[in-house]
């Protein structure tokens, strides 16, 4: 892969991360760091009635998971940021070949091929 080629790769790597990273910040500030009460927007001394309670959990949990995604997402665009400075962004983790210009324009964080990438899934689908 030439300078040009990786320059493009790293610049959109790069700007998906700060956008993850925006995406981390908001579920911190308006999820994980309001209470009970803060969250369904009561301010009153008065208790929260347990149904609400219960949907309030189930949005933190979503909101929980949805950041636990996005910070695997992120731990794997850092990993690729790593493999453009050590000149092995392109080659598959597994066989050693190149991974197609298609699939890392659709999937630039990517370190499989795509054959190892299906043999990847076809392994974990059997071992269930």
């Amino acid at each position: 892969m030439n300078k040009r080629q990786l320059k493009h790769f790293e610049k959109r790597l790069i700007e998906e991360r700060i956008k993850l990273l925006k995406e981390l910040g908001y579920f911190e500030d308006k999820i994980f760091n309001n209470s009970q009460r803060d969250a369904a927007g009561d301010l009153s001394a008065y208790s929260v009635h347990m149904a609400d309670q219960a949907s309030d959990a189930q949005e933190r949990e979503k909101a929980y998971h949805m950041a636990s995604s996005e910070g695997r997402l992120l731990y794997h665009i850092d990993e690729a940021l790593i493999r453009i400075k050590d000149r092995t962004y392109g080659k598959c983790a597994s066989c050693g070949n190149k991974i197609r210009k298609e699939r890392l324009e659709i999937v630039p964080h990517a370190r499989l091929c795509i054959e190892c990438k299906k043999a990847e899934e076809n392994g974990a689908a059997e071992e269930s």
